[in-house]
């Protein structure tokens, strides 16, 4: 039997996992699971297949990876948590959603005795003080990143240069963090932010966004998208006005589909945050803590601008 389940829909998901859970136990191996956002989204599967990798080559644990449907199917992650706890997993390992609602599965999840790691988006600090929880966080500096990005589009427009933000999940850590850090190159590039909307991380969302935008502000001279699945909506609008090449754009993710937008100009930059590495640490975290060693604050995680003339500066996870 092979002992790591692809990322597949949750239902069918845990009747598998539920065989493979009671299986790897038998054989002594501690059973991992990994909670992911929407695999509609390549850095999600990116992260999935680099976990699968990670995990085949350590060899000393089984890997159960679910995901989402949707970013903003948030249920699912909860489901997915609370049926981890139920197949009585060792560790799970997850990239919430939203960072408030995930906190009571996870709490739940670490009074059975189950370690967890969170990884990617922080958990909100205030509602796990209040379910009396404490967990370290694995992941990038996304307000740094996003800074980074648009520091980018700011040079690339000068003073006075008419922008719009589209941001993630209002819910989620990492999309407030975002936000912050492209407010920040908007203040220090004195640039014209015109409006902020969120597209919830998804690409036709963000499409329909952005041309509602581009209606109301014709006059829009760059985007600050808060992750590169909203940036390919952002970019399909632009050409769909006829403004290819008047409009600049900056995302974040640095996901496979970007990569010939960045070549030809559509896109100026992105921030790589290392998907599958991310999630791999995360295992390894989990591997540790449940050989007793305590993790606690943040544990950062690296990220590297990424233009079309190459990585221009890293920011160390250490």
């Amino acid at each position: 039997m092979k002992l790591i389940a692809r990322a597949i829909p949750t239902a069918f998901a845990f009747l598998f996992a539920g065989v493979i859970t009671g299986y790897a136990q038998q054989q002594g191996k501690p059973v991992v699971g990994l909670v992911m956002k929407s695999l509609a989204n390549e850095f999600f599967k990116d992260m999935e297949e680099g976990a699968v990798k990670h995990v085949q080559e350590r060899g000393d644990l089984t890997l159960i990876p679910v995901g989402m449907h949707s970013e903003t199917d948030i249920d699912t992650q909860i489901d997915a948590v609370e049926n981890f706890i139920t197949k009585k997993v060792n560790a799970i390992v997850i990239a919430p959603a939203d960072s408030r609602a995930l906190v009571p599965p996870v709490a739940r999840a670490i009074q059975a005795g189950i370690v967890v790691i969170n990884i990617d988006v922080a958990l909100d600090e205030a509602a796990k003080k209040q379910a009396g929880v404490s967990l370290a966080f694995v992941g990038p500096d996304n307000r740094l990143g996003a800074k980074m990005s648009g520091d980018v589009l700011a040079k690339a427009l000068g003073p006075g240069g008419k922008v719009v933000i589209i941001e993630g999940n209002p819910g989620a850590d990492n999309a407030q963090q975002r936000k912050l850090g492209f407010d920040d190159a908007v203040k220090e590039g004195q640039l014209d932010l015109l409006d902020s909307r969120t597209a919830h991380w998804e690409t036709e969302e963000a499409n329909t966004v952005f041309s509602n935008l581009l209606t109301a502000h014709p006059d829009i001279q760059g985007v600050m998208a808060a992750n590169d699945s909203m940036a390919l909506g952002v970019i399909k609008a632009i050409d769909a006005a006829g403004k290819t090449g008047q409009v600049k754009v900056i995302g974040f993710d640095n996901i496979p589909a970007v990569q010939p937008l960045l070549k030809d100009g559509k896109l100026l930059a992105t921030i790589d945050q290392f998907g599958s590495q991310m999630a791999a640490n995360g295992i390894d975290y989990a591997m540790k803590a449940l050989q007793g060693e305590k993790l606690e604050g943040w544990i950062k995680t690296p990220i590297k601008l990424v233009t079309a003339s190459g990585n221009l500066a890293t920011a160390s996870g250490k």
